[in-house]
């Protein structure tokens, strides 16, 4: 058997060493996990508010869905949701408002590590209790808010960033406590163990797992940090919390590319994608056609639908193995962005789209991403100046070369992170 040159031997062992060092001693994607959290806690945020007149008929404890009819599907399948604590209409009411809140918050990047577990709570709840309601994306909602929960989301774009940037600038002369982390840990405590005591987290272990665990760790965090910022224990917490955001980012990616392969192999299965004629259809269906008019346009070229079906179908499958190509996985990523949008328009499914297009979002050009935040802070820079109406600019915008939030948590920290609650 031929052995290894001693000089490739050491060039694998130096690149295994530095693909060990980059996926422990940094949260990759800050920009890509960052916008993820926005896209989809904008998604559910507009979804709530939209349907807020409606909520009774989807999620009301008098819907068509009664409360009794959900509570036996959820003592069958054992799924999480906090509405089925209690059948009263006050409960149902703060829960709401509660998820409404939470997604609101999660957008704007206030405290971050707990609205991300507060964000999922009120997704699993809402969409368990009515597991009927929805149109496709709130199953990528779904799956999403779980993943979220373990991402360091809030590095960039987020008031975590802003908060954890000030922390840094006053540290020397006013080195305030945080109270606020605490005490969300403590009442989230609390509320974990009142609901454990009175057996509401029955069911499936999932969801009472990651709640506890993240509550703990978020414990556990904040002990090691008033012990000083430095020292084993700190470090060991930042490679666990990288391992993890890490992880779980690379899970949205698998998910996202799972999905599309999925959905374009099957279409590649069904007849009316074979022949081309399978987007026809649903441009004609009452349901689907909010724009009458611009549905027949479409429909009216025979060669417009038949490019459009299998466009369809060859931009989900290749787009998985186009990722090792930079150039060609931008392309087709601009493509399904745009396919999304025109879906939104056109079949009127604008939340389904929404929530597409924020799974798209994680595979975006970091340099886009920078690209974009900059001229986001300059837009925002020059509104604040105008609404001001005294000509004077706010400094510029810190450059977006590097992560703004060495935290996603709770108090301001340094560059690494550990796993927070």
């Amino acid at each position: 058997m031929t052995r290894p040159a001693p000089a490739a031997a050491r060039s694998l062992s130096r690149s295994v060493s530095l693909g060990i060092g980059r996926v422990t001693e940094n949260a990759l994607g800050p920009y890509q996990a960052a916008v993820v959290r926005i896209g989809f806690s904008a998604t559910w945020l507009l979804f709530l508010l939209r349907e807020f007149p409606h909520r009774q008929e989807l999620y009301g404890p008098d819907g068509p869905w009664s409360w009794d009819l959900a509570q036996q599907l959820t003592a069958d399948n054992g799924a999480f949701t906090v509405l089925m604590w209690s059948g009263s209409q006050i409960w149902f009411e703060l829960v709401y408002a509660l998820a409404v809140l939470a997604s609101l918050l999660l957008l704007l990047g206030w405290r971050t590590r707990t609205l991300s577990v507060v964000f999922m709570v009120g997704v699993l709840s809402l969409q368990n209790r009515s597991i009927f309601v929805g149109d496709g994306g709130d199953n990528v909602l779904h799956l999403m808010s779980l993943y979220l929960v373990f991402t360091r989301c809030g590095q960039v774009w987020s008031l975590d960033a802003r908060r954890a940037r000030e922390a840094r600038a006053r540290v020397l002369f006013d080195p305030a406590p945080d109270r606020v982390g605490p005490a969300l840990w403590t009442v989230l405590g609390l509320l974990l163990v009142a609901g454990t005591a009175a057996g509401r987290l029955d069911g499936d272990p999932l969801v009472p797992v990651i709640l506890w665990g993240m509550w703990l760790a978020q414990g556990v965090w904040w002990a090691v940090s008033r012990r000083g910022r430095g020292g084993e224990p700190r470090m060991l917490l930042d490679i666990v919390g990288n391992l993890v955001h890490n992880a779980a980012l690379f899970v949205i990616m698998a998910e996202a590319c799972l999905i599309y392969a999925t959905a374009g192999w099957y279409k590649i299965q069904g007849s009316r994608w074979q022949d081309g004629t399978a987007v026809y259809y649903p441009l004609h269906l009452d349901y689907f056609s909010p724009w009458p008019a611009l549905s027949d346009l479409m429909s009216s070229s025979g060669t417009m639908v038949m490019l459009v079906t299998y466009g369809t179908v060859i931009v989900q499958v290749a787009f998985p193995f186009t990722l090792f190509n930079r150039r060609v996985k931008n392309v087709l990523l601009a493509v399904m962005m745009t396919e999304h949008a025109v879906i939104a328009v056109v079949l009127g499914l604008p939340f389904f789209s929404l929530a597409m297009i924020a799974a798209d979002a994680v595979f975006l050009p970091t340099s886009f991403l920078r690209r974009l935040g900059d001229r986001a802070a300059r837009a925002r820079v020059r509104l604040v100046s105008r609404l001001r109406g005294d000509g004077r600019a706010e400094p510029d915008p810190p450059a977006s070369g590097a992560p703004d939030e060495p935290a996603a948590g709770e108090s301001a920290e340094p560059p690494h992170v550990g796993f927070k609650a």
